[in-house]
């Protein structure tokens, strides 16, 4: 499975921006796939998260603006984020685990998200 993020940049505090996580390889292994923050002097935290039914799981700072969702007819995972605030700045990165036995981890590249205020 590969990953590729898009769609990070510098957004105002209060807009919106939105991250997209276009995945490949041996898709239907996939079991679910996430979106994780690293902020400066962070460890990472994990955002957000979508199972292959479409099950969707939220940290509780980004719960009601941060929407996960897939389009599986391009393969893809999106992250709206709408209303960020200057704390959401971080580097994104998305994340899937899949297998048809034992479950391995994959990651793309990070996507840097900047929120001005």
């Amino acid at each position: 499975v590969q990953l590729q993020a898009s769609g990070g940049g510098l957004v105002q505090a209060g807009g919106s921006l939105r991250l997209s996580c276009e995945y490949s390889g041996d898709t239907p292994s996939i079991k679910a796939i996430f979106w994780y923050q690293r902020a400066p002097g962070k460890q990472r935290e994990l955002v957000a998260s979508i199972g292959s039914g479409g099950s969707t799981n939220y940290a509780d700072s980004v719960k009601g603006r941060f929407p996960i969702s897939r389009d599986n007819a391009k393969n893809t995972v999106y992250l709206q984020m709408n209303n960020p605030k200057a704390e959401d700045t971080a580097v994104y990165y998305c994340n899937a685990r899949a297998g048809w036995g034992r479950t391995s981890e994959y990651w793309g590249q990070g996507t840097q998200v900047t929120v001005s205020s």
